[in-house]
């Protein structure tokens, strides 16, 4: 059977977004219709994963639960379309002199081979263009370079194939965010707007800064929501999965001493402060590049957003709007409804979502060629 999207009259399903984090695994498919896009299914599972990476930890915990997911959910064909951990992504900016555009790529690959010891003729090495920024009394290009070792590219796909899965592309999580957010940002206000895409995972977070329907920053900072637990853990000297418990009992106003209920305070507002001042640093950064254009607002996705006392602090402090994500918002979710209703939450689901998207307008022959890494790999998957 020639690969391709699963194809009714009607619609034309999109590959399957997989999301492995280390707290949870997201998997979402959508398909395209005449009359919008709709949900085919969503289904997220628990999981405590110190490294995704490891092949113990895959074997015993991320592959059975994408089974017992698979096996859940309402998805059609196997189709996939993933990202690889935070951990093995490397992302940089570069700038390039203008004239040296004609031959941007060439230099871009040499730039990354000798940053993060890669080779370029085997391994995967992706850019996106910034825009233009002035540099002295130069103009230059400046560019967000995403890269991975064929090694890490190749065991991953591997280890999809080995579930029976079909990777038809490997996506870059910032760039499956952006696509995610990007699409309700229609009106022309909101185009003109430089907008914060904030993913608070759960070990990493992503910023993601768009205008004009364009990237124009990006980074990843190994600071998750985990850091609120372990830091009041820190504080009361206590186990973390003990500040954990102590935390799903906060809301009730009589279960926790008043001394306790402040010292916890002190510690998520200390540590939603420091997250708060990286993410201020990517603003003054953008700011002080691109020439006083002001981030107006902020669109928070990840499990993180469980932390209102991030989001206040991001609000008082950032003086931006902060708005929590809608991955679904827009959508058909026709029977699927309920189910979405009974997952709870669902900004930790703005990746998949975006990686899922990812197929819109593009075959999956053409979703292969143009991804990073995935051509010659999948050369040999058999039809």
């Amino acid at each position: 059977m020639q690969i391709g999207h699963w194809m009714t009259r009607r619609q034309r399903v999109l590959p399957i977004g997989l999301d492995i984090g280390h707290h949870s695994i997201k998997m979402v498919q959508l398909a395209v219709c005449d009359d919008g896009v709709r949900v085919i299914a969503a289904e997220r599972a628990a999981v405590n994963l110190s490294d995704p990476r490891d092949e113990d930890t895959w074997r015993s915990e991320v592959a059975p639960a994408i089974r017992r997911l698979m096996a859940a959910g309402a998805f059609k064909g196997r189709d996939v379309v993933s990202t690889l951990p935070a951990s093995r992504l490397r992302i940089t900016s570069l700038r390039v002199a203008e004239t040296e555009v004609a031959e941007v790529e060439k230099t871009l690959r040499k730039e990354a081979a000798h940053r993060f010891a890669l080779d370029p003729r085997t391994d995967a090495i992706h850019y996106v263009s910034a825009g233009s920024v002035r540099q002295g009394d130069e103009v230059k290009n400046e560019y967000i370079l995403f890269a991975s070792d064929d090694e890490t590219i190749r065991t991953h796909v591997g280890r999809l194939e080995g579930l029976g899965l079909r990777p038809v592309g490997i996506d870059a999580a910032p760039c499956a965010l952006f696509r995610s957010f990007e699409r309700v940002m229609r009106r022309q206000e909101d185009r003109e707007r430089t907008i914060m895409f904030l993913d608070l995972g759960h070990r990493y977070t992503t910023v993601v800064l768009g205008r004009t329907g364009e990237i124009c920053f990006v980074k990843q900072m190994a600071f998750g929501a985990a850091r609120f637990a372990e830091d009041i853990a820190a504080k009361l000297s206590i186990p973390v999965a003990d500040a954990q418990a102590l935390r799903r009992t906060m809301p009730s106003p009589d279960a926790v001493d008043p001394t306790t209920r402040r010292l916890v305070a002190d510690a998520l507002h200390a540590t939603a402060e420091q997250l708060a001042a990286e993410i201020a640093l990517c603003l003054r950064y953008y700011t002080v590049t691109f020439r006083g254009k002001r981030v107006e607002r902020a669109i928070v996705a990840g499990g993180g957003v469980a932390e209102q006392t991030f989001l206040n602090v991001m609000r008082h402090h950032l003086a931006i709007e902060a708005d929590v994500a809608e991955p679904f918002r827009g959508f058909d979710l026709g029977q699927i409804g309920t189910r979405i209703e009974d997952l709870g939450a669902t900004a930790d689901f703005a990746l998949a979502v975006g990686l899922t998207l990812k197929g819109w307008g593009t075959s999956t022959a053409e979703l292969v060629k143009t991804d990073i890494g995935l051509e010659s790999i999948l050369e040999g998957v058999s039809s």
